[in-house]
């Protein structure tokens, strides 16, 4: 079994023939050539912070370093080699921009945001639009799942921070919320 992926800098999961066409792993053996060839690929590029790879029994896990330091490596059974590359300081964030007291609906996985169900299709919500806890608010597509992110609460609907088909973050702020009571 081959499995390969790649996180890029906004965390999105590609397949690697699409990234590096210059590398395709034609068989189930990995050598120690071939993984130098992978880390110098992955090195050189500046789109990734995490590449996997897993080959048979071998685990190949490569991270850079965020200016907040490593990530915990992933738990492992099996033989694993991992590289970790120091990234350049990420810049300074600016403040949230939304007012105390809001609800900010955050993406409980890496993926891709989507608005509508389907292309063309009207969105889930806009700005303005008054939601309940089991209102589906958007969907992040993840390896070509699509999981519906409920508002999780009554409010109404302040800003949408994040443009359709963008690649998030787990934990990245997708969509404030104005709180609102429950309706009796």
């Amino acid at each position: 079994m081959v499995a390969v992926g790649a996180t890029s800098a906004v965390g999105c999961w590609r397949a690697p023939a699409r990234l590096f066409p210059e590398f395709r792993l034609a068989h189930d053996n990995l050598t120690y050539d071939d993984l130098l060839r992978i880390v110098e690929l992955i090195k050189t590029s500046e789109q990734f912070s995490e590449f996997r790879l897993k080959i048979g029994e071998i685990e190949v896990e490569l991270r850079r370093r965020s200016a907040a330091g490593a990530p915990a490596p992933l738990p492992s059974s099996s033989p694993q080699a991992s590289v970790a590359q120091p990234a350049e300081p990420a810049p300074a964030r600016e403040a949230p921009s939304w007012p105390v007291g809001s609800i900010v609906i955050r993406s409980p996985m890496v993926g891709t945001f989507y608005r509508a169900p389907e292309p063309g299709a009207r969105p889930f919500i806009d700005v303005g639009q008054a939601v309940e806890p089991d209102t589906t608010v958007c969907i992040i597509e993840v390896m070509k799942l699509m999981n519906s992110i409920p508002a999780g609460a009554w409010g109404t609907v302040m800003q949408i921070l994040i443009q359709d088909a963008a690649a998030v973050e787990a934990g990245q702020p997708l969509i404030v919320l104005q709180p609102e009571a429950e309706p009796e």
